[in-house]
């Protein structure tokens, strides 16, 4: 990906993004190299919908803390275990910085799941204040210029390398990467770490729990196989994703999405 971030980005848990891109503009451009062990990417969303009626976008999250500067609204986000919905209306952008799992914690050195529920400030890890961080990323510059401008922000407070930081990214990317990983046993064999040990690197580095990330990985992959027409037969989605029976499937399919898998295949299917 080049600093334009004008390539086309992929869901990443933005449910529908196809419909999305119509109703407003995502980019997404990488960090500066130093910090590549800490941040995925830079992200910003535009709009102008103006006379039009708004537009819900529904994300499944992903086990990464989130910087999300919003009028007004600013603070890091920790992750969530649960679908959110943001309601896009009028005119306006919001910008973010993705940090990658367990890439918060060396700024934060507190545990991420102290983040559950209870967004951070800015001012106390940024040292500006959030109306001035807003004033500077939602003008009128260029992304690109954004993004340096973080850049030279958080590199100002680069903190050491911590290498359990970068084994919980690499073993988060694994159950992202490997959809045959479906419980956390496998995962503990894998990595040749006892369960508990895993619990508290995710505890600590993630914010949520190994299990938690394992399923909605999961979900985010059926969503994803629904709506592009890949997934006919629910019962063997449901067995290939490690559900013993539908009914679980269907269950923890609409506590974290909203509706069931039969109810998003048929509004997939009259998506334009």
């Amino acid at each position: 990906m080049n600093r334009t971030g004008k390539l086309d980005p992929p869901p990443m848990g933005l449910l529908h993004l196809e419909v999305g891109r119509q109703q407003y503009q995502l980019l997404r451009v990488p960090p500066a190299e130093v910090l590549n062990p800490f941040v995925k990417h830079y992200w910003m969303v535009s709009w102008d919908l103006a006379g039009s009626d708004p537009y819900p976008q529904h994300v499944v999250p992903n086990p990464c803390v989130n910087l999300v500067v919003e009028r007004n609204k600013t603070f890091f986000f920790g992750p969530s275990d649960q679908k959110f919905t943001y309601a896009i209306h009028g005119k306006g952008c919001v910008f973010g910085v993705k940090f990658r799992p367990g890439g918060f914690y060396p700024f934060l050195r507190a545990p991420v799941s102290t983040l559950y529920g209870k967004p951070l400030e800015v001012s106390g890890l940024l040292g500006i204040r959030a109306g001035a961080l807003e004033d500077i990323l939602l003008g009128e510059d260029a992304m690109e210029e954004k993004a340096r401008y973080m850049d030279q922000m958080l590199s100002a407070r680069l903190p050491a390398k911590d290498i359990d930081a970068s084994l919980t990214c690499a073993i988060v990317q694994h159950i992202e990467q490997d959809r045959d990983m479906l419980r956390v046993d496998q995962l503990s064999s894998h990595w040749n770490l006892h369960t508990r040990k895993l619990q508290r690197l995710f505890n600590q580095y993630v914010g949520i729990s190994p299990k938690t990330v394992i399923q909605l990985y999961r979900l985010q992959n059926a969503a994803e196989c629904i709506e592009r027409g890949l997934a006919c037969d629910l019962g063997k989605l449901s067995q290939d994703l490690g559900y013993h029976d539908q009914s679980h499937f269907i269950k923890d399919f609409k506590s974290i999405i909203g509706s069931t898998p039969e109810e998003y295949m048929l509004l997939s299917a009259s998506v334009p």
